[in-house]
């Protein structure tokens, strides 16, 4: 059985989303539970897959708009054998997202770096990867929304 979000789950929620390293102490005045309570409902909600995951977003200090983003759309000589490249691209700390699309291309990859000379490196390394057969690269101008 699914378990279902009551209000105090959604507000929890809520304030992890505006402040991931809110303390149990100060989201239990927040939410009005105790701070055990706190705990167990995010423990909940964590195995419960509603909270998936918790994540640094970082910059050396750079602000986001310091960040040189590039899109990569990467041809795979095999769709559905070509788990080997998705695997080295998690190894690249660059690589903040990776989508398996439909169509003409296989994967979007989101690369941030304060120094475009390492997109370009990163975009050799992924081109020189056994089973990519193509890559299209794109630079974004400006990001006008960003969550």
């Amino acid at each position: 059985m699914k378990y279902l979000l009551d209000r105090t789950d959604e507000k929890i929620l809520n304030e992890l989303k505006n402040n991931a390293r809110i303390s149990h102490a100060e989201l239990s005045g927040q939410v009005n539970l105790s701070r055990n309570a706190v705990r167990v409902r995010i423990e909940r909600l964590e195995r419960e897959g509603f909270i998936k995951g918790y994540t640094i977003v970082s910059g050396e200090g750079l602000s986001s708009e310091a960040l040189t983003t590039a899109m990569m759309f990467v041809y795979r000589h095999d769709r559905m054998r070509g788990g080997e490249v998705i695997h080295a691209l998690r190894r690249i700390p660059e690589v903040v997202s990776c989508d398996v699309m439909t169509g003409d291309f296989d994967l979007l990859v989101r690369v941030e770096s304060g120094d475009a000379d390492r997109i370009r490196q990163i975009w050799q390394q992924i081109s020189e990867l056994p089973g990519v057969r193509d890559t299209l690269t794109a630079f974004a101008l400006s990001s006008v929304i960003r969550k």
